[in-house]
């Protein structure tokens, strides 16, 4: 069932990505996001995917040190991304409906390209900085993460050092990447109702809307699942109930 959906992933995404890139009507400043947003997708669970479908099937359900930290430098840095596209998505969709024909003008490909590339160096420094802080840290006793992926809290579960200072880095980051990115969608979302309420037709406020309900599918399953995650300690960590959650957002 996990291959399955993972294929699904793989094709939909690398197709979308390619088939955006190759078709000149597509173009456009959504679709470079959308294009942008399937790559990171692609990226996300083949960071997580493949590692665990040879556990399933293989006696070897090893993974290196400096691989593990690998996984999770990846992971945090497509994750983060993704967040902050969101965002970045969110604040297109305004401009978009607010002002349909100054839109090339306020989000020129010049500013779209300076926005991702800020997500993704944003993305780098938070990975980069919990990755120091994680694997710097003692691992004395058992070497089994009760996990499918090598992710921070059960990581910290197994250390014997003090980790209070990687989860109050983990909240400070985490929160203050979360506060700008629900913000920036909520402030956003606020814009687009204020724009659609003084669209006089009534086709044209379902239009309108019609764009951005995918939109929001995606920040409520990814967000949703990733507040449920790390905004908890470690004493109130549930393995079980946690890895459960983590497929939403990884594959």
């Amino acid at each position: 069932m996990f291959l399955i959906v993972y294929l699904i992933n793989i094709v939909l995404n690398l197709g979308m990505t390619i088939l955006i890139r190759m078709d000149p009507q597509l173009h456009t400043l959504m679709y470079f996001f959308l294009s942008h947003l399937s790559f990171s997708d692609l990226c996300y669970s083949s960071a997580v995917g493949p590692r665990m479908l040879v556990g399933f099937i293989t006696e070897n359900k090893s993974i290196p040190f400096h691989g593990c930290a690998l996984q999770w430098l990846v992971f945090c840095i497509i994750a983060d991304s993704e967040r902050l596209l969101l965002a970045v998505m969110a604040f297109d969709r305004y401009k978009t409906i607010s002002n349909s024909l100054l839109h090339a003008v306020n989000m020129s490909s010049r500013v779209c390209s300076l926005l991702t590339a800020g997500v993704y160096l944003m993305g780098m420094a938070d990975a980069l900085t919990h990755m120091t802080l994680t694997f710097r840290l003692c691992f004395c006793g058992s070497n089994e993460i009760n996990h499918f992926f090598c992710d921070v809290p059960p990581l910290l579960l197994l250390s014997c050092s003090d980790t209070q200072a990687n989860e109050l880095v983990i909240l400070t980051i985490f929160g203050f990447i979360e506060l700008i990115t629900l913000s920036g969608i909520f402030a956003s979302y606020c814009y687009i109702i204020l724009a659609v309420i003084k669209i006089h037709s009534a086709g044209g406020r379902v239009k309108a809307f019609s764009t951005c309900t995918s939109h929001l599918t995606a920040v409520a399953i990814f967000q949703g699942t990733i507040l449920f995650m790390y905004f908890k300690l470690s004493s109130s960590y549930s393995l079980d109930q946690d890895k459960t959650t983590s497929l939403f957002y990884t594959l």
